[in-house]
């Protein structure tokens, strides 16, 4: 591996990408905090699950995954406080569905998986 050794610094250059970055700052936060979110493998098939059935509730989801519905809940709780997906009570069961507004930097890769079930 090479090490950088430059004669000078490009004070411009190195401006403007910091205050590129400063402008986005609180965009990329969220950006990382979903994509951190989905990065779990749980919580990633919860939400193509989501996104093929519309809306699930835990009980479902923890027989279709083959886990508790505690640990379910769990996901689904990181996922709902993430605004990624929402919930509707109908009677006794919660059934959740992806909230479109705020997941929009995964759908697409959603919409990938369904192309390889397809």
């Amino acid at each position: 591996m090479e090490n950088c050794i430059r004669d000078c610094a490009d004070i411009n250059q190195l401006n403007r990408c910091q205050t590129a970055l400063g402008e986005i700052q609180s965009e990329l936060e969220r950006k990382a905090r979903v994509l951190n979110l989905a990065g779990n493998e749980v919580r990633l098939k919860i939400l193509f699950l989501l996104n093929m059935e519309k809306a699930m509730c835990p009980c479902d989801l923890s027989d279709v995954l083959k886990m508790t519905v505690p640990a379910v809940s769990q996901h689904l709780k990181k996922l709902k406080d993430a605004d990624l997906i929402t919930r509707k009570k109908e009677g006794q069961t919660i059934f959740y569905s992806i909230n479109e507004a705020e997941a929009t930097l995964l759908l697409p890769i959603i919409e990938q998986l369904n192309g390889v079930t397809a």
